[in-house]
Parts: C-alpha cells; structure tokens; sequence
C-alpha cells in the first residue's frame, strides 16, 4: 500500500474540530463526516506522501488562499447539511 494522503483532509478535519469546539452544542459524527465529505469533493486534490514537505514548499500566501478555500467551502457544507440533514441510514 502506499503511503499517500490528500493534504487537504487534515486541513479540513482540523477546522471541523475548531467548528464543533465553538458551536453551542456538539455536532454529532454523521453531520461531521457529511461536512467533510461534501468538502473535500469541492476542493481540488492535492496528494502528497509527507505533509511536512508540503508545508514547507507553500508560501504563506499560498497557505493562507488554502485556508480560506477551506473554511468557505466548510461554511457552504453546513448550510447544505443543515438545510438536507442525512439519517445516518445507507441507501
């Protein structure tokens, strides 16, 4: 198996905890992982095999452009969660 991930992935799961952490009352799991899931499909793959190398390869505005390609789409993700919440049930 290789040992490759999506360097957006953890940029999203962090942000998603900051999220939960500041909302009135915890996000369950399911909305969670739908969040992301809706995220990381409108974000554009970025593949890497070490996310330290990748950090140290982006500038800070590259960083920053990432960071905010984050936080629009996890916003965007919420309202539609919200507005079609899934029942955790497989179709």
């Amino acid at each position: 198996m290789l040992d490759i991930s999506n360097y957006y992935e953890q940029l999203v799961i962090d942000q998603l905890w900051k999220v939960n952490e500041g909302s009135s009352e915890p996000l369950t799991r399911a909305f969670l992982e739908d969040v992301a899931c809706l995220v990381l499909n409108q974000l554009p793959p970025s593949y890497v095999r070490n996310a330290a190398d990748k950090s140290a390869n982006l500038t800070e505005t590259q960083y920053t452009e990432m960071m905010e390609a984050v936080s629009k789409a996890i916003r965007q993700a919420i309202e539609l969660v919200h507005r079609r919440p899934h029942d955790g049930r497989e179709t």
